[in-house]
């Protein structure tokens, strides 16, 4: 199945192209510093470039696939808003996938990926799924976490595949019940926390025991052969109607509230 997959979650503008083979092609664009993300300037385009790489045109993708977040207010509305528009006009599948357990299926690649002793078959800009800076073995659980600003970050946890802790939009200061809550749903010793969320509350994660790899990490990244993997694999992440597909904020926009309290 070939799919174009994306994810706009984060600052970041992230595009896959997985190809019938299953050999992947992706690339990114992340903003540096205090710049503005360019996901509306640069997320087709990157598109576009994959498949004049792949040799494809737009017409012989089958399937797209999109992060739903939770993360970012625009960036949601404007990757959510592409693939639907494009599944519409292409009249192919369209499947959403939580952002969260993309960053999370990235720690399970690196694993599956040792295991093996290969990397898996990736090409463009985008490192492959073994990183040297883990630091810790495998059988570890995961928090994801996506920096939320207002002094939280969105997490979930899991256990592979297992979503133990749905997502949340946490403080710091809340980590370590959230760790309580999901180590009474496994029997995991260890966890890894991934992601800009966990970079920024590294602090709060680390005086528990929680391992979080160096600032440099790809883990920390969404990859989007994350996001074209697993809208792949039904039932799970099964194709929906478009009107499904709408983005997982999990709590009300900054603007909304900014108006709210403006109108008070």
């Amino acid at each position: 199945m070939i799919v174009l997959g994306f994810d706009t979650a984060t600052p970041a503008t992230v595009v896959g192209l997985r190809l019938a083979d299953g050999t992947m092609l992706q690339s990114r664009d992340d903003p540096e510093g205090e710049a503005r993300p360019g996901h509306a300037t640069r997320l087709l385009p990157l598109a576009s470039e994959l498949l004049a790489q792949a040799g494809l045109g737009w017409s012989e993708l089958e399937r797209i696939a999109v992060g739903v977040g939770p993360g970012t207010f625009t960036g949601l509305r404007i990757g959510i808003a592409t693939a639907r528009g494009l599944a519409q006009s292409l009249g192919v599948t369209l499947v959403g996938v939580s952002s969260l357990r993309a960053l999370a299926h990235g720690v399970k690649e690196r694993t599956t990926a040792e295991a093996a002793g290969a990397d898996p078959v990736i090409r463009g800009d985008g490192a492959a799924g073994v990183d040297s800076t883990l630091g810790t073995d495998e059988g570890a659980g995961v928090l994801a976490m996506i920096d939320a600003r207002r002094g939280e970050a969105f997490v979930a946890a899991y256990d592979g595949d297992v979503e133990l802790i749905a997502p949340h939009a946490l403080p710091p200061s809340a980590m370590g019940e959230l760790l309580e809550r999901a180590a009474a749903r496994t029997n995991l010793q260890r966890w890894i926390a991934v992601g800009d969320g966990a970079l920024r509350y590294r602090d709060a994660l680390e005086r528990p025991g929680v391992v979080v790899p160096g600032a440099r990490s790809a883990l920390h990244r969404i990859q989007a052969r994350a996001i074209c993997g697993l809208g792949t694999r039904p039932p799970a992440h099964a194709p929906a109607g478009d009107a499904q597909v709408v983005p997982d904020y999990r709590r009300r926009p900054d603007a909304e509230i900014a108006l709210e309290g403006a109108a008070s």
